[in-house]
C-alpha cells in the first residue's frame, strides 16, 4: 500500500470476526499482512481461524483495558472495528453501548501511546453527524477522542472513517425482510419516506484503504454517497424476492427512538434525501 509499507507488519483488527471485520481480515491477508484479531465472540473467532489459519486470535473485549493491552503488544497498526451498533439496543442498554463504543475506543487510544504504531483507524457512522440517540452520541465521542489523541501523539496517524448503512450488516432488517417476503408473510416498516446512505461491504473495505492512503488528519473521512429511501429499498426487495403473483401486507409503525427521518454524513453536508438517489432497479442489483 502506497503510504504504508505492509510488508512484514502485524495489524490488530478489533471486532475482526464480525460482518465487516471478516472481509477486512481477508483483504489484509491477501496483502501479505500478519493479522491478530480481538473479538468477544469465541464461536465466531474459531470459525474465522478455520477460514484463515494463519491469523492469531484473542478472545476479549475492548472495554477491558488489560485485554486491550495484551492485544496491542507487538502490532504495527490497529483497525478498530469493535462496536455495539444496533440503535434500538443502544437506547435500552446505554451503559453497554458507551462501554463498547466510547470506553473501548479510549482504551485503544490510551494504549497506543505505549507503542510505536503507524496508525489507529476507527470506524464511525453518519449517526455521529446528526446525533439523535445513544449510538450516534457514543460514536461522536469516539471521534472527539481520536482528535484529542492526534494532538497528544504526533508519532501515530489517527484516522476516522464514517459510514452510512452497510447492506446486510449484522442486525440489518434486510435479511429479515427478504426472508419474510420469500415466505409471503406480512412486513413491518418504520417510515417509507425516510432515507439513508447505503454502502456495500466491498465499498466499505475500499473506503478503509482509501482513508489510510489519502487522509492527512483525524477528520472523518467520508465518501460521496447516494441516498436510498426505505420505501424504495422495500419495493426492490418485494420485486426481487416475492413469489410470483403475491405482494405482502406492509404495516407502517413510524420512526423509532434514536432515528432520524433523513441522515447526514457530514455536519455541514447534504441530507440523504438531498443527494442523488438509487433507483429501484439499481437497488435490486445491490441486494
Amino acid at each position: 500500500m502506497g503510504k504504508y509499507n505492509f510488508t512484514n507488519k502485524t495489524f490488530l483488527v478489533t471486532g475482526g470476526s464480525g460482518f465487516l471485520g471478516k472481509p477486512l481480515v481477508k483483504r489484509l491477508l491477501e496483502d501479505g499482512v500478519k493479522v491478530r484479531v480481538l473479538s468477544r465472540d469465541e464461536g465466531k473467532l474459531i470459525d474465522l481461524k478455520e477460514s484463515f489459519p494463519s491469523i492469531e486470535i484473542l478472545t476479549g473485549d475492548v472495554s477491558d483495558a488489560f485485554e486491550v493491552r495484551q492485544a496491542m503488544q507487538g502490532v504495527n497498526g490497529v483497525f478498530h472495528l469493535a462496536a455495539s451498533k444496533h440503535i434500538g439496543i443502544a437506547e435500552k442498554q446505554v451503559r453497554e453501548c458507551i462501554k463498547s463504543n466510547t470506553l473501548g475506543s479510549l482504551y485503544i487510544l490510551e494504549e497506543s501511546l505505549n507503542h510505536k504504531l503507524e496508525f489507529v483507524i476507527g470506524i464511525s457512522t453518519d449517526k455521529a453527524a446528526q446525533v439523535a440517540g445513544v449510538y450516534g452520541a457514543s460514536k461522536l465521542l469516539m471521534e472527539r477522542l481520536f482528535k484529542q489523541f492526534e494532538q497528544l501523539n504526533a508519532n501515530t496517524d489517527y484516522r476516522i472513517v464514517r459510514y452510512g448503512n452497510v447492506l446486510y450488516s449484522t442486525g440489518s432488517v434486510l435479511c429479515k425482510w427478504r426472508d419474510l417476503i420469500s415466505e409471503g408473510k406480512d412486513l413491518i416498516v418504520t417510515e417509507p419516506e425516510a432515507t439513508r446512505f447505503f454502502w456495500t461491504v466491498d465499498q466499505a473495505i475500499d473506503l478503509i484503504y482509501n482513508c489510510l492512503e489519502n487522509c492527512t488528519d483525524s477528520s472523518p473521512y467520508v465518501p460521496t454517497m447516494k441516498g436510498m429511501s426505505i420505501g424504495n429499498l422495500l419495493e426492490a426487495l418485494i420485486q426481487k424476492y416475492a413469489p410470483v403473483g403475491t405482494r405482502p401486507n406492509v404495516k407502517v409503525i413510524g420512526l423509532q427512538a434514536g432515528e432520524n427521518k433523513h441522515e447526514k454524513i457530514l455536519e455541514n453536508g447534504s441530507y440523504s434525501n438531498e443527494v442523488e438517489q438509487y433507483t429501484i432497479e439499481e437497488i435490486k442489483q445491490l441486494i
